[in-house]
């Protein structure tokens, strides 16, 4: 009801409970604010729908609201024998003190019987709950790491909060997938994940989900695939079960990939154009012959070999049957009570290489790559890579520094704080170019190769120019050597991400995870920040150097590629 209809319903039972105390020349002023609300009851109803009778103004002298006020509190005062404050048993103050005494004892002993009947409080604290202690008795933290006789490897890190995330980091990716048969299946399988199991249907997991206070994540790679969940931490044996029941067990209905088909045929038509660019640049760099150079999302093309049977034989083959390409990663668990449910859900898992598409070593070509579509923006991407080490080169850190040197991002938030705005690219490229729209560094890492270069996006007629600054901020850095100020900057700044992303659950897991997978144990973040401090300018004119020595990659999205230069006419301005 609104405040003004309310205040009128107060102020009309006010005026008929004091109406006979009116006097004379009162009577007279409320005969008028009568008259004057019979006048509005003719459009009452359209202000104030719900009130049921006009409000009656009333009015009263100082004198009379006093005599009012002493004659209530005398009414209150007479009450019989003394009134205790405190007395929850008497609120009409009609018992004598024996009467109040019996009812005060009764209530004492009903209460007394109430908790000697009652169950005691449960004092052992489950496994997987951390110690409530205060925080300087609290050991540190460490990653803790075991294998199980079958190759499956467990990883877990306290983080003693009431939340965890755990979950399976394995060996399956695109990479591994077989042309003309296969192509397309762990992106339909990322669109599968945690379907319908031998227990549940789709539905029935995302509600088991819910009500245990937890969601899902997959991230699906061209060399590793991450399922997990992050759920309130009691459900944690709970989140593992499902885990093995998505994993393991997994259905793949007709119904289920026939719908997850039809999302990738949406997917395809609304791609961003960055994503399309970075699969061209892998296609331009190692050729679609080789596994690094196969596309990762699946073509359109792909979808008519995909179908039930093609799916469950990769998932089996790629994932079920090769435990030693599994880690289970937990943060924010106890390693113990995770080791227990790595046994008990992944223990019985044996390794089968037969049928299982291995790892080739695909090897690094150079090359160019133009995927001509319309632009919803009118902007067209390009990118310009080079090859460097991957995951297990020494040159890994070094070229992880020369990605924040370099840093960049989109024009729009140039300046902006935390943003970089002392990189080279936001100095030299997007506050000097008013048609560069974005320029960032990348890294694309991998276990044999990888990719390290610029991207941006700019108007079609501007490709040239754009080519011709990435290629300049390349070559200066193999010519001359960084400043202290920018080395010292970019080191700091790498630190400063990496350490702040490690403060996320989520990207803890992923951290240990991944690593573990990668190179069979987790390097710790003293060891990292040890190392990025020991990069030196040598070392990144050097790194520059020798990425330059080999053909550039050049790759190229938009509606109107016709200004963009050749990737042989790039290779000459850099020899």
């Amino acid at each position: 009801m609104p405040y003004a209809a309310t205040a009128r319903t107060a102020l009309s039972r006010w005026s008929r409970s004091h109406r006979t105390k009116l006097s004379p020349s009162n009577r007279t002023a409320v005969s008028a604010g009568r008259s004057f609300s019979s006048a509005r009851n003719s459009f009452s109803s359209f202000q104030y729908p719900l009130a049921t009778e006009p409000p009656h103004v009333t009015s009263t002298t100082a004198a009379e609201a006093v005599q009012e006020e002493s004659t209530t509190a005398a009414g209150l005062s007479n009450t019989k024998g003394p009134r205790e404050p405190n007395d929850p048993f008497d609120d009409s103050h009609s018992l004598s003190e024996q009467d109040r005494e019996k009812l005060r004892q009764e209530q004492k002993k009903k209460l007394t019987t109430s908790l000697s009947g009652s169950t005691a409080i449960e004092t052992v604290v489950p496994s997987m709950i951390p110690p409530n202690v205060p925080a300087d008795q609290l050991e540190t933290p460490e990653t803790l790491l075991t294998v199980l006789p079958n190759g499956v490897r467990v990883v877990s890190q306290e983080t003693y909060g009431q939340v965890s995330t755990v979950g399976v980091v394995s060996e399956l990716g695109s990479r591994c997938e077989v042309p003309g048969k296969t192509s397309g299946a762990t992106n339909l399988l990322e669109v599968l994940a945690f379907g319908a199991t031998n227990q549940y249907t789709g539905m029935q997991v995302t509600e088991l989900l819910q009500d245990w206070g937890g969601t899902r994540f997959v991230s699906t790679g061209r060399e590793q695939t991450l399922h997990c969940v992050d759920l309130l931490r009691p459900n944690v044996d709970k989140a593992c079960d499902l885990l093995k029941q998505v994993l393991l067990e997994a259905q793949f209905h007709p119904t289920e990939v026939e719908d997850a088909k039809r999302a990738l045929e949406f997917q395809a038509l609304d791609l961003p154009p960055e994503l399309l660019l970075g699969e061209g640049l892998q296609a331009a760099a190692y050729g679609a012959n080789q596994q690094l150079g196969q596309p990762h999302f699946c073509p359109e093309t792909a979808l008519q070999n995909l179908n039930t049977e093609t799916v469950h034989a990769f998932w089996q083959s790629q994932f079920v049957h090769n435990p030693a390409g599994l880690v289970l990663a937990g943060a924010g668990v106890r390693h113990e009570f995770l080791v227990e449910q790595a046994d008990k859900h992944f223990g019985h898992l044996t390794q089968v290489d037969e049928g299982r598409m291995l790892v080739q070593e695909s090897v690094y070509r150079g090359g160019e790559e133009r995927r001509q579509q319309p632009s919803m923006d009118g902007y067209i991407r390009i990118a310009l890579g080079l090859e460097v080490g991957g995951w297990h080169s020494n040159d890994l850190v070094s070229t992880c520094v020369l990605q924040t040197l370099l840093g960049g991002g989109n024009s729009f938030s140039a300046g902006g704080p935390g943003k970089g705005m002392y990189s080279r690219l936001y100095r030299q490229v997007l506050n000097r170019y008013g048609w560069a729209e974005s320029a960032e560094a990348f890294t694309a890492f991998h276990g044999e190769s990888g990719l390290w270069g610029i991207s941006g996006s700019t108007v079609p007629q501007k490709a040239r120019d754009m080519v011709q600054v990435f290629a300049e901020h390349l070559a200066r850095l193999a010519v001359e050597n960084v400043s202290d100020e920018e080395l010292d900057r970019a080191r700091n700044m790498l630190k400063c991400n990496v350490l702040t992303q490690l403060e996320s659950r989520l990207v803890l897991f992923e951290d240990l995870g991944r690593q573990v997978l990668t190179y069979g144990q987790r390097e710790d973040m003293h060891t990292t920040c040890e190392k990025i401090d020991a990069v030196t300018k040598e070392e990144l004119k050097e790194l520059a150097l020798r990425a330059l020595s080999k053909p550039p990659t050049l790759a190229s999205v938009g509606h109107d590629l016709s200004h963009m230069p050749s990737q042989e006419e790039v290779a000459k301005w850099f020899s």
